[in-house]
């Protein structure tokens, strides 16, 4: 039997553009449901309809029952849908996001299996941080000691800055409360630094995990992209918000603050623009589509019935 509930499956050039979306959503201790083309959000507070359309990636917190029409719709729509654990300091799994095209795939794929091509992407990763300095030369051991060194001023400076104590980054993973305010702060505003990172990685159908700098984990190309913007946002923001309620709630201050930046969407453009820059990728608007793959004649029609070739 066919339902007619809800709304059609939307199709893709009807769907906003990455760019153009707002960056992310947290939610947790609530149940979601789908009103036609929007996610019904329920919680203690009331109820609050969100158009998926428009946002790049729904971070699901503990407590969150979701549907699963409110997950048909927000597949269909392009949504990256990532549950976290509590204060988002641990992702568990993800769903499908927006782009259906590998293009962007097969370019990380052929950069990052060869060992120049590998470099020659850390490097630019590293000049994007160093715009007024020449890298091209530097091997990955002195790149590291020269962002070390880096971060390490700019931790400096914020604290002198902003009065808030600094003694080196540290946290337990299995025991968030334990940190000290400064780290629980820089521990909230990264993780939603990454959703956002993940959320363009994956919307433009690249791995999150083929990373160049980090290696061996599902999240290091997460890892390697957010680490470009960490100096601009999430560290700044953290000591702002620790100078200003030092450990009152301030996880979910901290994560509030990093929304309200992320609100005006140039981050979101930016990192778009940053990803294909990395990659080499031109910005066009080519239709997506599937080919078969031949050695020999190259790209051939997909879905078209063949026929056994005889030898003579």
């Amino acid at each position: 039997m066919k339902s007619g509930m809800g709304a059609e499956k939307p199709k893709l050039t009807e769907l906003s553009r990455t760019s153009d979306r707002i960056s992310f959503l947290y939610l947790e201790h609530a149940k979601i449901n789908r009103q036609d083309s929007a996610i019904k959000v329920m919680d203690a507070r009331g109820i609050v309809f969100v158009p998926v359309a428009l946002i790049s990636v729904l971070l699901l917190g503990p407590g969150v029952d979701v549907t699963h029409r409110a997950m048909e719709l927000m597949g269909d729509s392009g949504l990256a849908v990532v549950w976290v654990g509590e204060y988002g300091v641990r992702q568990y799994a993800h769903g499908r996001a927006l782009n259906h095209s590998s293009k962007l795939l097969e370019k990380q794929a052929k950069l990052v299996s060869n060992v120049r091509s590998r470099v020659a992407v850390a490097r630019k990763m590293y000049q994007m941080r160093f715009p007024n300095e020449d890298v091209t030369k530097l091997t990955m051991q002195q790149l590291r000691g020269k962002e070390g060194s880096r971060v390490r001023k700019v931790y400096r400076k914020l604290s002198n800055e902003t009065g808030v104590a600094w003694n080196g980054r540290e946290y337990n993973v299995d025991n968030f409360d334990e940190g000290t305010p400064i780290n629980k702060a820089l521990t909230a505003a990264n993780q939603t630094l990454y959703g956002l990172s993940y959320s363009v990685v994956a919307a433009l159908g690249a791995s999150p995990g083929l990373g160049f700098i980090h290696t061996g984990h599902d999240l290091a190309f997460i890892y390697d992209f957010a680490d470009i913007y960490k100096a601009n946002y999430s560290i700044p923001i953290s000591f702002e918000m620790t100078a200003k309620y030092g450990d009152e709630d301030i996880a979910t201050r901290t994560r509030q603050a990093m929304r309200d930046t992320f609100r005006d969407g140039k981050l979101l453009k930016q990192m778009v623009h940053d990803l294909k820059f990395l990659f080499e990728v031109e910005d066009d608007q080519d239709p997506e589509f599937m080919s078969l793959w031949d050695d020999k004649e190259g790209m051939q029609k997909f879905g078209v019935q063949y026929h056994e070739i005889s030898e003579e």
